[in-house]
């Protein structure tokens, strides 16, 4: 049975293909934005039409930007020698939100799955490979601790160690504030491989 009119439901269906959005958050914004004056939700539709329209690739690092070399990139203060591989532009967000990192990235915009039949060929690899033709000493390789992204870090590895580039990988391991015997094994070990001199 259909509870609402055409257009809220279609409303609701189509905010409800978003990512983590389940039926009742779709329920729950569709009536915000009805409720909205007319000229925030034209405000609102428009903001998302000219993104859309706008934003692309970095030329260089492949993250999104509104420009063609993306600020980070463009910046004379970071270390341009040191190369941050990450999965997705939201990874290159989390750790310039540290603050630490002075480097520049290259994102991947995936990883190796055959599993869904994502190849090498497939996400940013040849790119990167271009980028350490030039003046790079270490490439850090922060993908996640997935089954994927190992398996993207290894191969990444793989390519790099002939051509005398430093590579190295993030360490991982317990969460600050986690039980240890709720964490996996591999969690574990990963954590005893990464520890630190105190």
């Amino acid at each position: 049975m259909d509870y609402y009119s055409e257009y809220i439901s279609k409303l609701i269906e189509e905010l409800g293909r978003l990512p983590g959005i389940g039926a009742k958050s779709a329920q729950r914004l569709a009536f915000h934005l009805i409720n909205l004056p007319i000229e925030q939700v034209e405000k609102f539709t428009q903001t998302i039409v000219d993104a859309r329209k706008n934003v692309r690739y970095c030329k260089t690092c492949f993250t999104l930007t509104d420009r063609d070399v993306c600020p980070i990139c463009a910046s004379a203060k970071r270390n341009h020698k040191t190369i941050m591989v990450v999965e997705t532009s939201r990874d290159l967000v989390a750790y310039e939100k540290t603050g630490q990192y002075q480097g520049v990235y290259h994102v991947l915009n995936g990883v190796i799955s055959p599993m869904q039949g994502i190849g090498p060929n497939d996400i940013r690899l040849r790119e990167l490979l271009i980028r350490l033709e030039g003046e790079v000493d270490e490439v850090i390789i922060a993908t996640n601790s997935s089954l994927e992204g190992e398996a993207t870090a290894m191969y990444i590895s793989k390519l790099i160690k002939p051509t005398g580039i430093r590579v190295t990988r993030i360490a991982s391991g317990v969460p600050v504030g986690g039980d240890l015997e709720y964490i996996d094994e591999v969690t574990l070990l990963r954590a005893l491989e990464g520890r630190t001199e105190l």
